[in-house]
């Protein structure tokens, strides 16, 4: 080094260039929506982990926390995500294991069904068809509005007793029916039939599979599996059968 060097000022760092700041500011813009999105995130996971555990979640709530989502479920356009079979299948199983009373259990999902359909009917018969042209939002898709509606054009009153057992279209299957102006009397009919077949049948399989079946709480998981697959069953049945007609 040049001793004349040895006491001059180090020359100031180069600017960086326009193409650089842009560069910066994305990559911080960035990494800032990314830790905002972050917890949000983590939170909407947490939520779904803890609501599709289900033996978790029947330890967690109990009866009454069961009675509100099977009224959730039936009841309230934001519930279609809700376990309903699957939480059916594992509380008989755990009413075979002593942890739940059956005879009570029945009868108050039972009851809880009713309530929700029939708040569903009451939110379709207020709204009428205002509810066909409601924007989505994070809760609410109204393709399942839709496509619950052509399944009621399709299957008439019935339809409220076969959506119970279809997720989602069993959601919104009531609020359909009010919005299509059945009549009460009629409604309510195929409401009681319906729920007490969808709760007593799902809870009743669970409750004999592990009265017996030795140690079948070891592969509770696998029982829940095939729950959600055959509640889905119909759902894929009927979209294969949309597709092969439009390609015909």
């Amino acid at each position: 080094m040049d001793p004349a060097d040895a006491g001059a000022p180090a020359p100031a760092p180069a600017a960086p260039s326009a193409y650089q700041s842009v560069v910066y500011s994305e990559d911080s813009r960035s990494a800032i929506e990314a830790g905002e999105r972050a917890p949000f995130v983590e939170l909407v996971e947490s939520f779904f982990k803890f609501f599709y555990n289900v033996p978790e979640l029947i330890r967690i709530v109990g009866l009454y926390g069961m009675i509100f989502i099977i009224f959730a479920e039936t009841g309230l356009m934001v519930g279609f995500f809700l376990p309903g079979d699957s939480l059916l299948v594992t509380a008989g199983l755990f009413a075979a294991k002593g942890d739940l009373n059956i005879v009570l259990l029945v009868p108050c999902l039972i009851i809880a069904a009713i309530c929700g359909n029939s708040t569903g009917y009451w939110i379709g018969s207020r709204a009428g068809k205002a509810l066909y042209s409601r924007p989505n939002s994070f809760l609410f898709r109204r393709e399942h509005l839709l496509r619950t509606h052509e399944f009621y054009e399709r299957h008439g009153g019935k339809t409220i007793i076969l959506a119970q057992f279809m997720p989602i279209v069993r959601t919104f299957a009531p609020v359909v029916a009010g919005a299509a102006q059945m009549s009460y009397r009629r409604f309510i009919t195929f409401n009681v039939v319906g729920a007490v077949i969808w709760i007593t049948s799902m809870t009743l399989t669970g409750y004999y599979l592990g009265r017996f079946i030795p140690n079948i709480e070891s592969r509770i998981h696998i029982v829940i599996a095939i729950v959600i697959f055959l509640s889905l069953l119909p759902g894929i049945i009927g979209y294969l059968k949309s597709k092969l007609a439009e390609k015909r």
